[in-house]
């Protein structure tokens, strides 16, 4: 297949990529490369997938639509998976107006690329789990209202969903938007919990812990995530019923943990004591994520494998490597 994916750069394009050529698919790569956080770590991503066969990159911001047209080239591609996006809850307390270019201009500019391209069997967007807030009873199930997200981010992502649905139902697009639920692994996010934790175990410092450790995120390896991609992309676009063609699924482990028993799991993976500093934690976090996935179990098979004791060692192996520790 010939795929378009945005964020290539990103924590998860990057191993999406990777998965998607080693299964035999052309990938265009699409990222803008942006400052949010160091961009040497998007470039020790990218250069784990320069040279590939089937590989192009180009450095483009979807809130262009010239640049994004530019990047695409004349290729005619047969999926578009889209997980560009500014991420992160609380960066939008610093710059909200990275969140409405990225994930609204950015998110519609794509909608009316793919619905514009001749040939397009399907096009998979990234949302979020941010999208439920605080008032969905757990576990958080698709059909819940998501009405109320607590961040500007979940806010942005529901938007794009909204957006999503009405291309599908004027356009008959054909979409599937994926909730990720706290994504962890090699090659991950500095700004989450888990890499911050681990950095500060290992240098000594105190970690900034909000309500006694004990909010709850359902962690999910990268692995599991990218094997439902894989199968997403692959799988021809079917609905269950009549409606427009839009279609939203869970992607988390199902199986929340709260915050102290990641911090132990650091612990015993590097060794070392956390110092612990209780903090007032900052506007736009929830108190828990907890997926409903029998939604996509049903229809992908979708069965998270790593559980946080596996997943945690593996990620601080990676962690010393990289940095050479």
């Amino acid at each position: 297949m010939r795929i378009l994916l945005t964020g290539s750069a990103g924590f998860i394009g990057y191993h999406a990529a990777r998965a998607l050529l080693d299964k035999g698919h052309a990938v265009t790569g699409v990222d803008d490369l942006n400052p949010y956080y160091d961009p040497a770590l998007k470039r020790a991503r990218l250069a784990q997938l320069d040279g590939r066969k089937g590989y192009r990159f180009a450095q483009a911001d979807i809130a262009d639509p010239a640049a994004l047209a530019a990047a695409a080239g004349d290729e005619r591609y047969d999926v578009i998976l889209h997980l560009a996006a500014q991420a992160g809850v609380r960066y939008a307390l610093t710059d909200p107006g990275a969140y409405t270019r990225s994930n609204l201009v950015g998110h519609q500019n794509m909608l009316e690329f793919a619905r514009r391209h001749d040939g397009l069997a399907h096009l998979v967007y990234a949302s979020s789990s941010s999208v439920y807030g605080n008032d969905t009873a757990p576990p958080f199930s698709e059909d819940a209202r998501a009405d109320k997200p607590v961040s500007y981010y979940g806010a942005t992502k529901r938007a794009g969903e909204l957006l999503s649905h009405s291309y599908a139902e004027l356009f008959g697009l054909k979409l599937t938007g994926l909730r990720f639920f706290t994504v962890y692994g090699p090659y991950g996010r500095p700004d989450m919990a888990y890499w911050l934790f681990t950095d500060r175990i290992l240098k000594g410092q105190p970690i900034p812990v909000f309500g006694g450790g004990k909010l709850r995120r359902d962690f999910t390896h990268i692995d599991d995530i990218v094997a439902a991609l894989l199968r997403i992309v692959e799988t021809p676009f079917q609905m269950d019923g009549a409606g427009a063609p839009h279609r939203l699924y869970n992607l988390g482990n199902s199986h929340p943990e709260d915050v102290l028993s990641l911090i132990r799991l650091i612990e015993q993976a590097t060794g070392k004591a956390a110092q612990i500093e209780e903090t007032q934690g900052p506007a736009g976090d929830v108190r828990e994520t907890y997926a409903d996935i029998s939604r996509a179990a049903r229809d992908f098979d979708f069965a998270p494998r790593l559980k946080l004791e596996v997943g945690i060692p593996r990620f601080v192996d990676w962690f010393r490597s990289y940095h050479g520790l």
